[in-house]
């Protein structure tokens, strides 16, 4: 078993996106090609996976910020505004697609709700053990030197 720390986020999420892309539970809403990330952005995404890409960094992030809410998980999706002449300031993610993102993987029963905010559930926990042991067997291939972290 490896522990998800160990392992580059960007190659984690890679893998649950692909987990996801393979499910036939996902329904993607019609809407989230005219979405934007929040304020602090112009534009919307250009990737066109970028649902799945952001269910799976969700899923990371609940797993390893333990009980957390929206808006916590708004201010780490956030990013800087411009505001012409005058000095940048942070601005929040958009908590709508937090919202919708955990109320997905709620219903898909990786995450579960608590009083104290989001946990991942021990379905959610198997996701990731396996996802991240596949990830790292690839990484192992490519470079031999990693077989000390599995």
């Amino acid at each position: 078993m490896v522990d998800a720390k160990k392992i580059p986020p960007s190659a984690l999420v890679e893998g649950l996106t692909e987990e996801f892309k393979e499910m036939k539970e996902i329904k993607v809403p019609e809407w989230v090609e005219f979405l934007k990330a929040g304020i602090h952005r112009e534009k919307p995404w250009e990737q066109p996976d970028w649902y799945y890409r952001r269910l799976a960094s969700t899923l990371r992030k609940v797993s390893l910020m333990g009980p957390v809410g929206i808006e916590k998980l708004g201010q780490e999706y956030g990013g800087s505004v411009d505001r012409g002449s005058k000095r940048y300031h942070p601005a929040s993610g958009s908590r709508f697609i937090v919202r919708h993102m955990l109320n997905t993987l709620e219903s898909m029963g990786y995450v579960k709700k608590d009083s104290k905010g989001r946990t991942l559930s021990p379905k959610g926990m198997s996701l990731i053990e396996k996802t991240s042991t596949k990830v790292m067997k690839q990484m192992v291939e490519k470079n031999p030197d990693l077989t000390k972290y599995l």
